[in-house]
């Protein structure tokens, strides 16, 4: 997917998360762009790794940059917070240029912004792991088990929050293909 094609779709993902009063910070468009790349399959072309939060593409990272550099988004300061990520007026000209692949995907789009938008960092860790670890491991593995594969490569997620994001993360995988359908 070329380069404007994805400012289109991840101008659009912000904007879907800040229409339902995300707090829209880089963790909440790394967890949501994984899950829309590898969960709901837009090729978007990232590449993501288990990293300090859960999974995390520095070349994510780079294009929010460029994005930042083409004036398509903006970091509003929240102090004591970190900034939140905004969409600018110029978002409007490129996602004009892309209606059939918006139409494609609004659908992807919608389903994980609503699935998403009122979750902290640690919660999105943990279900961004869940759903890391349920993709790398397949679903052939129990949830026991994959909780267990949580705690063990993120030691600091409660025993009880690694559960909990495996057992949404299996609701959401059974809800995407009538969503999507």
């Amino acid at each position: 997917m070329n380069r404007l094609k994805k400012a289109a779709i991840l101008t659009r993902l912000i904007q879907g998360l800040r229409g339902k009063n995300s707090w829209c910070g880089e963790t909440h468009v790394q967890k949501a762009t994984f899950l829309l790349q590898e969960m709901t399959q837009v090729p978007l072309g990232f590449d993501f790794i288990l990293y300090k939060h859960g999974p995390f593409s520095f070349d994510l990272r780079d294009e929010l940059t460029s994005l930042r550099a083409d004036e398509l988004i903006a970091l509003e300061p929240q102090a004591p917070y970190g900034p939140r990520i905004a969409v600018t007026d110029r978002c409007d000209y490129i996602q004009g240029l892309y209606p059939k692949t918006l139409s494609r995907y609004g659908k992807h789009l919608d389903f994980v912004a609503d699935k998403i938008h009122e979750k902290g960092v640690a919660e999105l860790e943990c279900l961004a792991t869940a759903f890391y670890v349920t993709a790398l491991e397949g679903d052939k593995n129990s949830v026991e088990q994959r909780t267990e594969k949580i705690k063990e490569l993120k030691p600091h997620i409660t025993r009880a929050n690694a559960l909990q994001g495996v057992k949404e993360i299996d609701r959401i995988m059974e809800e995407i293909g009538h969503y999507l359908n």
